[in-house]
């Protein structure tokens, strides 16, 4: 990972304290590597809030919730979603939430699958 605070002149976003870029190998479940990525970051924070050390920690924490993220709308299509007033959106983005947490498996959309033929399977795990 590499940091820098020298932006005077080069950057016009308000409030840019620090820039920094990472490397990481992506890789498949067993450890073989797909891909290499350079990823660009800015942040507000200063050297002293966040030193390099930290900026790639939470870098890597924005990966778990964008991941969060990505499953919710892959796996439930949450983008399209019409549901849109009081507190639709909320209910269902709790339950779609529980039902990650349910389903920790590796494959979400085949579990949902099964379930959706077996429903009494979910309702025993559940106590119901």
């Amino acid at each position: 990972m590499r940091a820098s605070t020298a932006l005077n002149g080069y950057l016009t976003f308000p409030h840019v304290q620090q820039v920094f870029q990472l490397e990481r190998t992506v890789t498949d479940l067993s450890g073989n590597p797909l891909r290499h990525e350079v990823a660009n970051y800015i942040t507000s924070l200063s050297t002293q809030e966040a030193p390099p050390e930290r900026l790639g920690s939470l870098a890597r924490g924005q990966w778990t919730i964008e991941s969060h993220h990505w499953i919710r709308d892959g796996v439930y299509d949450e983008d399209r979603s019409q549901v849109r007033r009081g507190s639709g959106p909320r209910a269902m983005a709790t339950l779609r939430n529980l039902a990650i947490s349910l389903l920790r498996v590796r494959n979400i959309a085949q579990a949902l699958r099964v379930l959706g033929r077996h429903p009494d399977w979910l309702c025993a795990a559940l106590g119901v």
